[in-house]
């Protein structure tokens, strides 16, 4: 079965419905400890990631959950997107991972603003949401330039601090 979650553009990155051979690129990401560390997660096992991109296949994109892309740019896997319900808030959440290779080129706003465009012409949300670890300030820079507000700080049983944050999916006029 085909995905619906539709191919996106932006400038300079392709945003395309994951295939089966996307598997090793998947978990490569999210093998990486710098991408866990910033995302707020451990690292997970391998055979579990397989499992989980597997399910992206089998049960995310045919009982059309949410939408889930990798990221390539100039025909090379660069990272990994989502727009989907969070349980924090009655909202969805903007979800973006990038290869370490490719931080600091500006690739991180560029995927949201390709979210925030697909999240109000494709899914009629007014607004979304981003959860970024309290430490991870690059990120949280890259929020406060696009116009994200904090909503709230959300505490780990770890004792971890996550920033809440929300943005309009359309500029004010």
């Amino acid at each position: 079965m085909t995905p619906e979650t539709p191919v996106l553009r932006t400038e300079r990155l392709d945003f395309l419905p994951y295939r089966p051979e996307h598997e090793d690129n998947f978990v490569a990401l999210l093998r990486d400890e710098e991408v866990c560390r910033w995302m707020g997660q451990d690292l997970v096992p391998e055979p579990r990631l397989r499992e989980l991109f597997r399910a992206i296949l089998t049960d995310v994109y045919p009982e059309r959950r949410f939408d889930v892309w990798g990221l390539w740019l100039e025909g090379r896997y660069v990272g990994h997107a989502e727009v989907k319900p969070t349980g924090n808030v009655d909202g969805h959440e903007l979800v973006t991972a990038l290869l370490p290779a490719y931080w600091g080129r500006g690739l991180g706003g560029e995927v949201v603003r390709g979210l925030l465009r697909h999240a109000a012409d494709d899914l009629g949300l007014t607004e979304a949401y981003g959860m970024v670890g309290a430490e991870n300030t690059a990120s949280l820079a890259m929020c406060r330039r696009l116009g994200f507000r904090h909503v709230r700080d959300v505490v780990g049983d770890d004792g971890s601090v996550t920033k809440l944050l929300v943005i309009p999916t359309r500029e004010p006029e």
